[in-house]
């Protein structure tokens, strides 16, 4: 029996970089792939805390991309839950050709889209059958390094980080949308185009205008010594 999945079954750091098996070295990567494709068939045979399982493992690393896409957490929760269950009654089709983690992520993005649709806030089609790239919760490059070697440190660079993501948030639904599908969710421009509903070259378009307005909102402060 499918259980509603409740937030705080998910590990909080469950959404760190580490998740992504392309990213790990390659004994750590094959011993994630065989623990997913371990999970999948305990899903499929419907066995006793496989979904818990599940909840435990991704639900936060996919609750933080429902976030990103829809900028509230009732509504990225709501998302969450209507993805889960959509894997859960769908999971017979997963094939392991991808990661269990990879096929969830798309799914989860489509349960977004869908939503946004839904408010009217975008109109979006579903996600074709080739996974996004990424995973996790990345953090976003700036469309350009604050100067200085200490550029480099890991605390300055996290604070850039923090800077992009606060700033990716406060753009215009349609560019902050393209933003995140191409630059934090890893998807390719036709994937983005696909899923908006848009032609390939208004989402290179949009994206271009997107990344020009970050460009404008982050000058100010990553060239203005605040940061240094």
């Amino acid at each position: 029996m499918l259980t509603t999945l409740q937030p705080d079954q998910w590990t909080p750091d469950s959404d760190v970089h580490g998740g992504d098996a392309a990213t790990l070295t390659a004994p750590i990567a094959a011993l994630e792939a065989e623990a997913q494709a371990c999970l999948a068939r305990r899903l499929k045979a419907r066995e006793p805390g496989a979904f818990e399982e599940l909840a435990q493992s991704m639900g936060g690393r996919m609750f933080c991309v429902a976030r990103r896409l829809l900028r509230c957490e009732q509504d990225a929760e709501d998302a969450v839950q209507d993805a889960f269950a959509g894997a859960v009654r769908c999971i017979d089709q997963f094939d392991g050709n991808a990661l269990l983690s990879t096929w969830l992520h798309r799914i989860t993005v489509n349960a977004c889209l869908m939503r946004l649709r839904r408010m009217g806030r975008r109109p979006a089609r579903l996600l074709g059958d080739v996974p996004p790239e990424a995973l996790n919760d990345l953090p976003v490059e700036p469309p350009f390094r604050a100067g200085g070697e200490d550029a480099d440190s890991d605390l300055l660079r996290e604070e850039v980080c923090d800077l992009v993501r606060s700033n990716i948030a406060t753009l215009p639904e349609p560019f902050r949308v393209i933003l995140i599908l191409r630059d934090v969710e890893g998807l390719s421009t036709e994937e983005a185009a696909h899923a908006l509903d848009i032609s390939a070259a208004a989402a290179k378009t949009r994206l271009h205008r997107a990344r020009q307005l970050l460009r404008d909102l982050l000058e100010p402060v990553l060239f203005s010594g605040a940061m240094l």
